[in-house]
């Protein structure tokens, strides 16, 4: 079963939401996730399976998908989302046009298959692309040791200061940073194979 990497639309922010409230004790109400969709269509992206062999699905499930919110068609459905905007107050100090990373969740049974750098990637080179962000900025839980192992040891992005108690329960946060360089971002850096694009020929060549 693959995994899809494909920009986010309205029609997934159920899901997504389903998504975090499995993972995430921080959580949001629909409209936030629409407000990020509608304002930067670009930068969030979700992850989705599609089941070939419906038979071992619920028929319920299948004629009427929002059965289970983590379905957004018959067979479909979300298993990660990162939810990406550009910063937008108008009081902020730093007019440097950046990112933030809002909320990024993958379901348990698909972790550890690099799903999680995947969104990451596609959501910083979006918003490079689509909205120039010089910057990209996050929160982190003190004690999330895989999303700090991610953040700062695969996507290299910078601890730039502790936050206390920056979350509801208490917990501290690392405030973090990665500076976007467009050469740095492109996607096919990161597939895995040798291959490299050759834009130099014709597609069709004359027999």
């Amino acid at each position: 079963m693959g995994i899809t990497i494909r920009q986010a639309t309205i029609d997934d922010i159920q899901a997504m939401q389903n998504c975090n409230l499995h993972n995430l004790p921080e959580n949001y109400q629909l409209k936030y996730y629409m407000y990020h969709i509608l304002s930067w269509p670009q930068a969030s992206f979700v992850a989705t399976t599609y089941e070939t062999d419906l038979e071992g699905i619920d028929q319920d499930t299948i004629s009427q998908p929002k059965a289970d919110t983590a379905y957004i068609r018959p067979g479909e459905k979300v298993v990660g989302y990162v939810l990406g905007k550009m910063e937008d107050d108008p009081d902020a100090k730093d007019k440097t046009p950046h990112g933030h990373i809002t909320s990024i969740s993958v379901i348990r049974t698909y972790r550890r298959m690099g799903v999680a750098e995947k969104l990451m990637r596609q959501a910083l080179f979006a918003m490079n692309e689509s909205f120039n962000a010089q910057y990209v900025s996050l929160h982190v839980r003190k004690s999330n040791r895989a999303a700090l192992h991610l953040y700062r040891d695969t996507l290299n992005f910078e601890v730039i200061s502790i936050e206390k108690s920056y979350y509801q329960d208490g917990e501290d946060a690392y405030a973090m940073k990665k500076v976007l360089k467009r050469e740095e971002l492109e996607p096919y850096l990161f597939q895995k194979s040798d291959l490299v694009d050759d834009l130099s020929t014709d597609l069709l060549q004359e027999a």
